[in-house]
């Protein structure tokens, strides 16, 4: 039997850059939440079967949205933690029941609004049946300043060979479950299957793929899913 393809969406943050009362995930961008969007990108590629949110056990917005138009491929889990790599990994551990140690699991932001399903399309194909996985990301174009304690620049690096980690990020369930289980607190989860000694493929994405952080952001996620739509 193929192994199966399923999201994982942890979506229990409280967005404390962003600034706003509301949880980001729940902002309104174009009249629906956000992670409405996250959502609907991901799971329109049709090999994806499913996709889990991960949400906080206090979670009292969730309900209040229609999801129907997901049907049966959306599934909250209101098992969220206090940091993202705790809601990844609880996350993991609840949907083990349905899912085996084989499928894989493709974790994005909720933050993520503007994925395409050509981006998803590119992940699939260049992970394929590669046990390490892969990630969506992009070749550093900017020159890199690193700084001193006074916002004085210190040195310029070297920008060849580095790449900004976007999601989705695809990892078969059982390894990356076994990585962040192993892992402290790591900010993506190929640095926790790094850990293992695997090599995640570098996919390009595509600076459509924005993480929408401060609330300047909104605007922008906002006009990209306009064109796209129209």
């Amino acid at each position: 039997m193929p192994a199966r393809l399923v999201g994982l969406i942890p979506a229990a943050g409280r967005g404390a850059r962003f600034g706003d009362g509301m949880p980001k995930q729940y902002v309104a961008l174009n009249g629906q939440p956000m992670l409405a969007h996250a959502v609907r990108a991901l799971l329109a590629h049709p090999a994806i079967d499913l996709a889990f949110v991960v949400l906080a056990p206090a979670d009292r917005h969730y309900s209040g949205y229609d999801w129907s138009e997901f049907g049966d491929r959306i599934a909250p889990l209101w098992c969220g933690g206090a940091s993202r790599h705790e809601s990844v990994l609880n996350g993991l551990d609840a949907m083990a029941n349905v899912v085996d140690p084989e499928d894989w699991v493709l974790v994005h932001d909720a933050a993520r609004p503007c994925l395409t399903r050509g981006d998803v399309a590119r992940l699939l194909e260049a992970v394929g049946d590669d046990d390490a996985g892969g990630i969506l990301a992009l070749p550093l174009a900017d020159t890199l300043k690193r700084a001193d304690g006074a916002d004085r620049i210190a040195g310029t690096e070297p920008r060849a060979g580095l790449w900004l980690a976007q999601t989705p990020q695809m990892f078969r369930h059982g390894t990356l479950a076994r990585a962040l289980g192993a892992t402290a607190e790591v900010t993506d989860d190929a640095a926790a299957v790094e850990r293992l000694g695997l090599r995640p493929k570098l996919v390009l994405g595509s600076a459509r793929n924005l993480k929408v952080t401060y609330p300047g952001d909104v605007a922008i996620a906002a006009a990209l899913l306009e064109h796209s739509r129209a």
